[in-house]
């Protein structure tokens, strides 16, 4: 199968190309903000205002939306009155949120919900950001600032200087772990075409190996994660007992091989293990990324024990820092970067949204999740497991609810789930008739 997806069946009027830019610009590129205050506007957010009254006019909004805008709306309106936040935080919040989510569901409808369209889409595009992230490196390897150094263009980008090669590639992405994350379902995939030869997605080898070298060449300890995650979940639906005795011994090679290769990976693993046992660290020594992952933690913890039911609302997690977190103190070190994000997805969901949140986004992770079976489609579980490596990696260390096109993943995730679900029911239908 190609990835020429670029053809007259999606493409047929410029309105059509114009949404597709807007994916693009909205999942891979969040290294350019218009303005930062009173929030960061991404170029992404252009094509959304561009096409929302023609969606408007075109297609209704779902009730599911309604329902879930009324319980966080009310719970929202509820903790401003109880100071746990500001009406500022939380507009911008949920407003940015069900904005976001609406905006991809009437992509979807643009394109009839042809999800296997959209992900290869996706695909396509990630080959590109892995092609420009070696460029990066051959740029830097040469001397070739312009090539390497991209902050003369992009305003939200940073040049992150280290790993063995003396750079730690980003491509056009903010930082090496957004990177990990983006690029997460497309390494699956490329994975998945490389342990069997399959060429299912990336129809020549090289183009598995460009996206793969790119993911590693991050330097990312969240992309390393990641890696083990794909392996995991590949193995897991090619028989995880049949494999057993490969994953544990692949694990703890991968692992070495990182731990003891990559000192910013070894420093990383060392310190946040230490934080988390021992509940000390030490200025100037201790990882800054471990400090603000902890911190996060024992704030989100904190809230959630106060508001363990609905959360303290949208938003609310900067106010509930200011309360809770044990570095508030130490503005100089900008441990307060990520105290509107919570540095996770997930500690952002148990401080914001509570046990309501918790179990809403297992279950819906759980209930739309399509392992692999034989006599379906391979192109059903591949996109759900490659898309969950992403979400699941957005979880633990991406706090930003609609970043990237997060949103975009999950209704694909979902809608992915129920294409496959129709197909089983007519092929039910086909056995039983015979």
């Amino acid at each position: 199968m190609s990835l020429n997806v670029f053809n007259n069946k999606h493409i047929q009027t410029r309105l059509d190309a114009l949404i597709l830019i807007g994916i693009y610009l909205s999942i891979f590129i969040s290294s350019y903000v218009f303005f930062k205050s009173p929030f960061e506007f991404y170029l992404g957010y252009v094509i959304m205002l561009l096409l929302f009254p023609f969606f408007l006019g075109k297609f209704r909004i779902p009730s599911t939306f309604f329902v879930l805008a009324s319980v966080f709306l009310i719970t929202g309106v509820i903790h401003i009155y109880l100071g746990n936040n500001t009406p500022r935080q939380f507009i911008k919040i949920f407003a940015g949120l069900f904005l976001s989510y609406l905006f991809y569901y009437y992509v979807l409808k643009s394109f009839k919900l042809d999800i296997n369209f959209l992900f290869r889409l996706y695909l396509k595009c990630a080959y590109i950001m892995g092609l420009i992230g070696l460029f990066q490196l051959a740029s830097f390897i040469i001397g070739f600032k312009l090539g390497y150094d991209f902050r003369w263009i992009l305003n939200k980008w940073g040049l992150i200087l280290g790993g063995n090669t003396g750079i730690r590639i980003n491509g056009l992405y903010p930082e090496p772990s957004q990177l990990a994350i983006v690029q997460a379902p497309a390494m699956f995939v490329a994975v998945y075409d490389l342990i069997g030869n399959r060429k299912a997605y990336y129809n020549r080898n090289y183009k598995s190996l460009i996206i793969i070298g790119c993911y590693f060449l991050s330097f990312s300890s969240l992309g390393y994660f990641g890696f083990l995650l794909a392996v995991i979940l590949l193995l897991v639906n090619f028989g995880l007992v049949r494999y057993l005795l490969i994953i544990v011994p692949i694990t703890l090679l991968l692992f070495n091989i990182a731990y003891y290769n990559v000192e910013e990976f070894q420093k990383r693993v060392d310190d946040t293990t230490a934080i988390f046992t021992t509940d000390k660290f030490e200025l100037g020594k201790t990882h800054g990324s471990s400090i603000i992952l902890y911190d996060n933690y024992n704030v989100a913890l904190d809230n959630f024990k106060r508001n363990f039911l609905f959360g303290s609302g949208l938003g609310s997690h900067q106010t509930a820092f200011d309360r809770y977190s044990v570095t508030k103190h130490i503005r100089s070190y900008g441990f307060n970067g990520n105290m509107s994000d919570a540095n996770s997805m997930f500690l952002r969901i148990v401080s914001e949204t509570g046990l309501f949140g918790i179990i809403l986004s297992i279950v819906f992770i759980i209930k739309n999740y399509v392992p692999r079976k034989e006599g379906i489609s391979d192109e059903y579980w591949v996109l759900s497991n490659a898309v969950l490596t992403l979400i699941l990696l957005f979880f633990f260390r991406q706090g930003h609810y609609f970043i990237n096109g997060f949103p975009l993943f999950v209704l694909l995730y979902y809608y992915n789930k129920q294409k496959h679900d129709e197909d089983v029911k007519l092929l039910n239908s086909a056995d039983k008739e015979e």
